[in-house]
């Protein structure tokens, strides 16, 4: 190997023996710097807006252009909050979606997601300050630690973009759309005790919890007396998943 220095070649060892007799070093460029986030092991959400989960999903039109779909979660009630679909979706783009998802729905205690660019930048970074949210980065190579999401995302994958071709963008965002509503309304979940993820978002309907708790208080509930006819005790919901 030659090196061309000043109109001569000069050999690569050549080059080496000077950098050593001279000291010279070459600095070397250190990794990228990257969001560290919240790194405390995650509790099991236990109420909607606990945890919501993002991801993203990839794939192509018949004309060979790729497209990528932001997916978002509610790891409670496994409800899908979002698909979002376009060619190029940014940190800022992510972030002016939650934050249009936030004003429909309410702030999330905490998000998680993967180290990827869109999710370590500085948009996201600002917008988690914000909102006061706390964002949890799984551990690079390690998608089981976002099971959720990923477990969602197979079902996507599987269920509508492996089995449509899209001619459109338009085309995409209709499809993942409507296959979102059928998850939501029409699919029951084994951990959610066959509920649907919407009917068991409803279980949790502040009016219904707040009756319950104030019938039964703190205290177990009496057993009804036998000569009280037509009146018995409601048993507390009980959520799976």
């Amino acid at each position: 190997m030659l090196l061309r220095r000043e109109g001569h070649l000069v050999n690569h060892k050549r080059l080496f023996r000077i950098y050593r007799e001279e000291k010279l070093t070459v600095r070397r460029r250190g990794g990228r710097k990257r969001a560290m986030g919240t790194r405390a092991p995650m509790l099991i959400p236990m109420l909607p807006n606990d945890r919501w989960s993002l991801d993203f999903v990839s794939d192509q039109l018949t004309d060979g252009r790729r497209f990528r779909v932001l997916t978002v979660v509610d790891d409670c009630t496994r409800e899908c909050l979002a698909l979002v679909a376009d060619t190029s979706l940014s940190g800022l783009r992510v972030a002016r979606e939650l934050e249009a998802l936030i004003a429909s729905r309410g702030r999330p205690r905490m998000i998680v997601s993967d180290n990827g660019t869109e999710f370590t930048s500085n948009a996201i970074l600002g917008f988690a300050d914000r909102q006061r949210i706390d964002w949890h980065y799984i551990a690079p190579g390690k998608p089981i630690q976002n099971a959720f999401i990923e477990s969602f995302n197979g079902r996507l994958r599987d269920e509508s973009l492996n089995e449509t071709l899209f001619p459109s963008l338009s085309q995409v965002r209709a499809t993942v759309a409507s296959w979102r509503a059928d998850y939501n309304l029409n699919r029951p979940h084994s951990r959610l005790g066959w509920l649907t993820p919407t009917e068991y978002a409803d279980t949790f309907n502040p009016r219904r919890d707040l009756a319950l708790r104030s019938m039964q208080g703190s205290a177990p509930a009496p057993v009804a007396h036998p000569g009280q006819s037509g009146q018995t005790n409601r048993p507390s919901l009980r959520h799976a998943g």
